[in-house]
C-alpha cells in the first residue's frame, strides 16, 4: 500500500463508517434502537474503528515516513561522498602527481639554487595536498550532518578550541560568533585558516603564549589570532616557507575576506575580516 493510498484511507473510513451505520440504523434499526442510545454508539464506533484499523493504518505511515528519511540520510551520505571523490581526485590525486614529477625531476637538477627552489615547491604541495584533505573531510562532515542533527553537531566555538588544544602553545579562546552568522563553506575555510595561523605559531613564532580572538555577526565579523613570540620581519608572504600563509591568503581572497598579518606592540597578529556593508569600525 502507498504513502498516498494509507492517507485517503484514514480520510475517508471514519466518513464511511458513520455513514454507513446511520444509513442502516434509520432503514432498519430505528424501530429496536432509540435516538438517545443511536447518538451513543455513533462516536463508540468512530472510536473502535480508530483504535483498530486507523491505528494500524497510522503505523504503516509512520514506517514509511522513517523508510523515506532513511532514503534520504543515505541520498545525502552517496552525494557526500561524491563531493569527496570529486576534491580528491581535484586536489589530492593530481597533487600527488605532480609531486612525483617534481620529485622525478630533482635527480637532473645540478644547480643549487634551482635544486633549492624545486625543494621549496615540492614542500608547497605537500602543504597543499594537507590542505585538500583536511577540506575535503571538513566537507564531508558538513554535508552529511542533517538538519534535525544540529544541537548534537560540535559548535564552532568547541571546534576553534579544540585547534587551540592541538599545539604545546597556551591559547586563550574568546569566540563571540554565532554559528548561524556563516554559512557551512564558510566554516570550513575560516576553520582551516585558524588552524594554519595557530599551527605556525606552534612551528616558528617561538611563543609561550597565544590568543584566538573571534567577534561579530552575520554582516561583518573580525578574527585575530595573536601570539607573543618573536615578530615577523618583512613582508610574511616572501618568506621562503610561507607557502602556508600564501595559501591562507588565497583562501581569504575567495571568500572575499581581508587578511592582515603584522607585528603591533611586540605581538604577532593574523586578522581575518569580514567587511559588511556597512563598512566601519566593528564594535
Amino acid at each position: 500500500m502507498t504513502y498516498k493510498q494509507i492517507k485517503w484511507m484514514i480520510l475517508f473510513i471514519p466518513t464511511l463508517t458513520i455513514g454507513v451505520w446511520e444509513y442502516v440504523r434509520h432503514q432498519f434499526l430505528l424501530s429496536y434502537i432509540s435516538m438517545d442510545i443511536g447518538n451513543w454508539i455513533t462516536p463508540l464506533l468512530v472510536y473502535i474503528v480508530s483504535v483498530t484499523l486507523l491505528s494500524r493504518l497510522f503505523s504503516m505511515l509512520e514506517k514509511i515516513q522513517r523508510e523515506l528519511e532513511s532514503e534520504r540520510a543515505n541520498k545525502v551520505a552517496l552525494e557526500a561522498r561524491e563531493q569527496l571523490a570529486k576534491e580528491l581526485h581535484d586536489g589530492v590525486a593530481q597533487s600527488l602527481f605532480l609531486l612525483s614529477v617534481k620529485v622525478d625531476r630533482l635527480e637532473f637538477i645540478t644547480d643549487q639554487e634551482k635544486y633549492n627552489h624545486e625543494i621549496y615547491k615540492i614542500r608547497k604541495t605537500v602543504h597543499e595536498v594537507n590542505r585538500y584533505v583536511r577540506q575535503a573531510i571538513s566537507h564531508l562532515s558538513y554535508s552529511t550532518t542533517l538538519a534535525e542533527d544540529a544541537p548534537q553537531r560540535e559548535s564552532l566555538n568547541e571546534k576553534v578550541k579544540q585547534i587551540a588544544e592541538e599545539v604545546l602553545i597556551s591559547m586563550d579562546v574568546d569566540w563571540n560568533i554565532s554559528d548561524e552568522s556563516l554559512n557551512p563553506k564558510e566554516k570550513v575555510e575560516l576553520l582551516a585558516c585558524i588552524r594554519e595561523a595557530v599551527i605556525n605559531i606552534q612551528k616558528h613564532a617561538h611563543a609561550t603564549k597565544g590568543w584566538i580572538e573571534g567577534k561579530g555577526n552575520k554582516e561583518e565579523w573580525k578574527v585575530t589570532i595573536k601570539d607573543n613570540g618573536i615578530g615577523l620581519l618583512g613582508d610574511p608572504f616572501n618568506y621562503n616557507d610561507s607557502y602556508g600563509l600564501n595559501i591562507m591568503y588565497e583562501r581569504a581572497k575567495e571568500m572575499s575576506w581581508d587578511l592582515r598579518v603584522a607585528t603591533e606592540n611586540n605581538y604577532t597578529l593574523v586578522e581575518l575580516h569580514k567587511v559588511g556593508e556597512k563598512v566601519g569600525e566593528m564594535r
